[in-house]
C-alpha cells in the first residue's frame, strides 16, 4: 500500500462537525483519524460499518406500536386520505405515543 496522501473536501453542517469534533476529542481522536478509520473499516468489511435504515412514517410507527400491544386487541381506523386514526379512549398508550413520540 502506498504512503501517498490525498485530500477529501466535504461539505457538512457546521453544528454536526463541531459536535463530532468535540466527541472525537474526548476520545483522543482528531477528525482526520476518524475519517481514516471509517474508510479502513469500509474496506475491511466491504460494506458500510453500520446499517442505514429508512425512518418509519408516523403511520408505520403507529402500526408497529399497535402490533406490540398484544395480547390486547387494537383497532386501527383510517381517514379518507389513508392516515391512520387512533381512538384516544380505547388505546390511550398508543395515542399518547403517537402524539408525544
Amino acid at each position: 500500500m502506498s504512503n501517498a496522501k490525498s485530500n477529501i473536501n466535504v461539505k457538512i453542517d457546521t453544528e454536526i462537525k463541531e459536535q463530532a469534533a468535540r466527541l472525537l476529542g474526548r476520545m483522543g481522536i482528531d477528525q482526520t483519524t476518524a475519517i481514516d478509520m471509517f474508510f479502513r473499516q469500509i474496506i475491511a468489511e466491504r460494506r458500510l460499518p453500520f446499517q442505514p435504515v429508512v425512518n418509519l412514517t408516523l403511520d408505520e410507527q403507529i402500526v408497529a406500536a399497535a402490533l406490540k400491544s398484544e395480547p390486547k386487541k387494537v383497532e386501527l381506523m383510517a381517514d379518507a386520505d389513508g392516515n391512520i386514526l387512533v381512538n384516544k379512549e380505547r388505546n390511550p398508550e398508543i395515542y399518547d405515543w403517537a402524539v408525544n413520540g
